[in-house]
């Protein structure tokens, strides 16, 4: 998908100084290997289907767009902590590029790994 590639790109433009290495683009899924031990993968179906799960050590987290959980005030997003606590999704938006979603995304793991409780949009 060039929307994989594009994001790859952005990623590497912007991140260079906090990727463990370059982004690595697989059938439909793009990793992304953060400094601080985050590994990322990004699942984009459509700009407003996708599906963002990330590592820190032993714990995984991901915002993702199956409209599973109308009762979110973010439905359809919405975040699976590292707790395993089902929420409203922080920083993404199913209105607002891929772009911006992956950029706000790589910011709040850069600083809190793991999104607890004191990420926000």
């Amino acid at each position: 998908m060039s929307l994989h590639l594009e994001l790859g790109e952005l990623i590497q433009d912007h991140f260079a100084d906090n990727l463990a290495d370059a982004p690595e683009q697989k059938q439909d899924v793009l990793i992304v290997r953060l400094a601080n031990g985050v590994t990322l993968d990004i699942r984009y179906a459509a700009p407003d289907a996708y599906s963002l799960r990330w590592t820190h050590a032993d714990r995984e987290a991901g915002i993702d767009t199956a409209p599973l959980h109308p009762d979110l005030a973010t439905f359809p997003n919405h975040l699976h902590d590292a707790d395993g606590t089902l929420r409203a999704d922080p920083l993404t938006r199913t209105d607002a590029t891929p772009e911006d979603n992956v950029r706000r995304l790589i910011r709040a793991l850069i600083d809190n790994p793991t999104l607890g409780a004191t990420a926000t949009a």
